[in-house]
């Protein structure tokens, strides 16, 4: 009960036009400063060799202060910031609580109004979020939003849902952040500047002197030991498949976008990619003996994983789906998207295997709700079953006026422009329209709410009044 109050209270404060109140201190000049020209944190990243700092200035007293993005890493799900970074402040600590990386104190009382850390930077892939880029001759990619703090007034705070949490972290703004390298200039928004300095939480500054290489459609930030091969499918085929998505949906968030691309080696036994895309910037990481030479199955693959980064600058840049457990709507369609522009672009691409999987996939994780797979570590449902979804639709939209996903989609971008967001009712009502069957979105939210005991029975009802080709194998749906 007390942290439902104490969130009625702030709610209250911040209806009126102000801030959260916590106890007050005697602020420095700096802390002054951080007060009047940042609602969050002023931070100042600075590399001098190896080593590492990030000397935060808060605005306001409270006794813990959470880090927005909170993820833990791929596979092992272990939170990495804790292991990375260490307080330098004494009687400061920083340590995950509940699903929350936090800065409090030993004793209680409120975060000094400024505090240091020691950074051990890591290129570990992470759950959904975005990993720091570690570059073979030294250059490290940092990424802006993995700094931003918001108060919260106890501990306890922490447990309430993100819905709860969510008048604490919009209590502050981003951070207002400094970089500087000792080295020489950093790398940010495309311009190598000596000293850096912003509020914009979605994008990277790159230390070190890794080349630029800027084309009239794609400017390219590469590991000087990626193989050459890839380099040259990032250089010539995303250009292409931009073009593509652009003819079929109109203008995207950018068309000159930059590709940032590591290469962690050619470790023996296992073949990774991994990427994410911000407003402007695609970054990816590459992995494994395989890539070491092209062959046909290695590069489609390669420039799939490139088409569905791509697509992210219309569905999840132009538009974003409203909540993160939507974003079924945006990596499902994402995934279609990719399959249908390298079909086009190069008609010996194997379809039905990349879509058999997402099949496969969602029949076996939608037992579960698919909204909630953020939760459970399972972010494959929101591609999987995104692109099940989508295939129906797509089914939909050929029956009634034989058109294909782009002209399902189309529509759905084009009137969320004004506001950049594409809503889940916005995509489920555009289904009936197109087929006339109200019953379809019913079974969608089915699996997106509830989950079902036998998930490929749903699938094979949607699928069946589409007119999605399958055909059923021992109970399980294999596509024709």
């Amino acid at each position: 009960m007390r942290n439902r109050i104490a969130l009625t209270c702030l709610l209250a404060a911040l209806s009126a036009g102000g801030a959260p109140a916590f106890a007050a201190a005697a602020p420095s000049a700096l802390v002054r400063q951080a007060e009047e020209t940042a609602p969050g944190a002023r931070i100042t990243v600075t590399r001098d060799g190896d080593r590492w700092t990030a000397d935060y200035v808060l605005s306001q007293d409270a006794p813990v202060w959470a880090f927005y993005r909170s993820t833990v890493t791929n596979g092992t799900r272990e939170p990495w910031r804790p292991r990375d970074w260490r307080v330098v402040t004494p009687g400061v600590v920083l340590e995950r609580v509940g699903d929350l990386d936090v800065l409090r104190t030993m004793d209680g009382g409120p975060v000094p109004r400024e505090v240091s850390l020691r950074l051990t930077p890591s290129g570990e892939n992470l759950e959904a979020d975005y990993p720091v880029l570690m570059f073979t001759d030294g250059s490290v990619a940092m990424p802006t939003g993995a700094f931003d703090v918001f108060p919260l007034p106890s501990l306890e705070a922490v447990q309430l849902s993100d819905d709860e949490r969510g008048a604490y972290r919009r209590s502050v703004g981003n951070a207002w952040i400094t970089w500087r390298d000792s080295a020489g200039p950093v790398l940010h928004h495309g311009r190598r500047q000596a000293q850096a300095e912003g509020d914009d939480g979605r994008t990277y500054v790159l230390f070190g002197q890794t080349e630029v290489k800027a084309a009239e459609r794609l400017v390219t930030v590469v590991d000087p030991e990626l193989p050459s091969w890839i380099a040259a499918s990032i250089e010539g085929f995303a250009p292409r498949v931009a073009d593509y998505y652009a003819t079929r949906l109109g203008a995207g968030q950018t068309d000159r976008p930059t590709i940032m691309a590591t290469w962690y080696g050619p470790t023996a036994g296992t073949t990774n990619y991994g990427g994410s895309v911000l407003p402007g910037l695609i970054v990816m990481t590459f992995e494994g003996k395989e890539l070491l030479a092209s062959s046909d199955a290695v590069l489609a693959e390669n420039r799939w994983f490139i088409g569905h980064e791509s697509a992210h600058f219309w569905l999840g840049q132009t538009v974003r789906a409203e909540r993160a457990r939507e974003s079924w709507m945006t990596e499902g369609g994402a995934d279609l998207m990719a399959v249908r522009a390298m079909k086009a672009l190069d008609p010996g691409f194997d379809e039905r295997s990349v879509l058999q999987a997402e099949v496969d996939d969602c029949a076996r994780l939608a037992v579960r709700p698919v909204i909630e797979a953020g939760q459970r570590g399972e972010h494959r449902a929101w591609y999987s079953c995104g692109a099940v979804f989508a295939l129906a639709a797509e089914a939909a939209q050929k029956k009634a006026t034989g058109g294909d996903w782009f002209d399902f989609l189309k529509p759905l971008i084009d009137a969320g422009r004004a506001d950049g967001v594409l809503t889940r009712e916005a995509w489920l009502s555009r289904l009936p329209e197109v087929s006339g069957d109200p019953t379809l979105r019913t079974d969608i939210e089915t699996l997106l709410t509830a989950g079902a005991a036998d998930p490929a029975a749903v699938i094979a009802r949607l699928f069946d009044r589409t007119g999605v080709a399958y055909r059923l194998v021992d109970g399980k749906i294999a596509l024709g």
